[in-house]
């Protein structure tokens, strides 16, 4: 089960990944830029500590390239509610396009 591991992982990565660059918009925005950049490379710690294992297993079974749009798929799958529901952003149309794009990616990069 590489593949679900790695997908797992590299779920885990990008929930610290998204607060490591876009969480300071909002928690830190009265600190000046370096106390935040600090506190993100904190942060991004953690992500690299799950993020480098999912590559590693993942590779087994992935190519590189697959890699990269499963990455940018959880991005975006963990980015919306984070926008949503931590900035208080509005959900536009934009996402599902966005998401769309993403899908074909997903099918070029998949397909035998």
């Amino acid at each position: 089960m590489p593949g679900l591991r790695t997908i797992l992982l590299l779920c885990v990565s990008n929930v610290f990944m998204t607060f490591a660059w876009y969480g300071h918009l909002k928690e830190l925005k009265s600190k000046p830029w370096w106390i935040a950049a600090f506190i993100s490379w904190g942060v991004a710690l953690f992500e690299y500590l799950f993020q480098v294992p999912a590559n590693r297993i993942g590779s087994e079974v992935f190519t590189t390239a697959q890699l990269k749009i499963i990455q940018e798929v959880i991005t975006l799958s963990l980015f919306v509610p984070f926008a949503v529901f931590f900035m208080k952003e509005k959900l536009t149309w934009n996402y599902a396009y966005a998401g769309l794009c993403l899908a074909g990616a997903v099918f070029f990069m998949f397909r035998k």
